[in-house]
């Protein structure tokens, strides 16, 4: 069955259904086209486009490193730590130590580095950085 276009019943009528002529012309009734006329005159429009800004500034390549607790250290039974391996970057020195651990990771906060020294323990700090190499001061 073929389907009849809308628009054949309004075949010889001016207006379409639209009321007046000038009406329904195009663009210029409507005030341009897309984003077009969000000025001045389009403020209940504003908001819809506030939410799509482009982006500005740029982003960091820095890698950010993944980070773990010498509190967190006890879940894993091994007192030999290669926490590189077990995928994270840096030591941290929040909580207390409760084995001695001898640890290789990248990086090590100096309170986590002391806290681990303090009951005997060693760490290991593969990526030689002066700030994380220095002594703990006791």
């Amino acid at each position: 069955m073929k389907k009849r276009k809308k628009n054949v019943r309004q075949r010889g009528n001016n207006s379409h259904g639209w009321g007046s002529k000038k009406k329904h012309r195009g663009a210029g009734n409507r005030g341009g086209r897309g984003r077009a006329g969000s000025g001045k005159r389009g403020d209940a429009k504003k908001p819809s486009f506030w939410k799509e800004k482009e982006k500005k500034g740029f982003v960091s390549l820095k890698k950010k490193l993944t980070t773990i607790n010498i509190s967190n250290l006890e879940k894993f039974n091994d007192i030999k730590l290669d926490l590189k391996k077990q995928g994270f970057d840096k030591l941290l020195g929040k909580g207390e130590p409760k084995k001695k651990y001898e640890i290789k990771v990248s990086y090590a906060s100096q309170k986590a580095i002391k806290k681990i020294q303090s009951i005997g323990g060693k760490v290991s700090l593969l990526v030689k950085n002066k700030q994380l190499t220095k002594e703990p001061e006791e």
